[in-house]
């Protein structure tokens, strides 16, 4: 897990580590050459506090996304996917907190086996308004048309949402995915 200052940061390892996967935290800086002598079989891109665009925002190594590991970005972490990957984010013109309803539109991959519509907890600010080249939209909310994002060949993914949270019933669920079936 690359942590970017995320309040949930510690939980995300939790749920990661409930499903019998070791996890290790590091910095959000860490480089793509340290991470590749680590040698993941998957990376979660924590969330965090600040915008992608602040002047000093915790970003990543832009070498990481060529490293050809699995990425997991939840909610800040997705739009430092987007961001780093060409697609823009922007400040919403209102901030989304709380549960919020959210479709899934496209049942498979991180979302296979579970329903059509989830509640999921929703805190942010930001949000991306155009996908990178080669993502879909996986689920929309209301105030989220990029709520779940999917890059299927490259394996990266994005929830705007927290699915650490207890807020998000079937979070739990989306993590065990990433880590088990999409990370190995």
């Amino acid at each position: 897990i690359l942590d970017s200052g995320s309040q949930t940061a510690q939980l995300i390892a939790r749920r990661v580590r409930e499903q019998n996967v070791f996890c290790r935290m590091v910095r959000h800086d860490l480089s793509a050459e340290r991470i590749r002598e680590i040698n993941p079989r998957g990376l979660i891109l924590s969330g965090g506090p600040a915008s992608v665009y602040a002047d000093g925002a915790p970003l990543p190594d832009p070498e990481l996304f060529e490293l050809g590991i699995p990425i997991l970005g939840i909610c800040y972490g997705m739009q430092v996917i987007c961001r780093s990957l060409g697609a823009n984010v922007d400040s919403a013109e209102t901030r989304e907190f709380g549960r919020s309803p959210c479709r899934v539109v496209d049942p498979g991959g991180l979302f296979s086996g579970l329903p059509d519509e989830l509640v999921v907890w929703m805190s942010h600010g930001d949000r991306v308004v155009a996908l990178p080249p080669g993502f879909d939209v996986v689920a929309k909310s209301e105030g989220a048309p990029f709520a779940a994002i999917a890059d299927d060949q490259r394996r990266f993914y994005g929830l705007q949402f927290h699915p650490e949270v207890i807020h998000t019933p079937h979070g739990t669920d989306l993590l065990r995915t990433f880590a088990l079936k999409v990370a190995g």
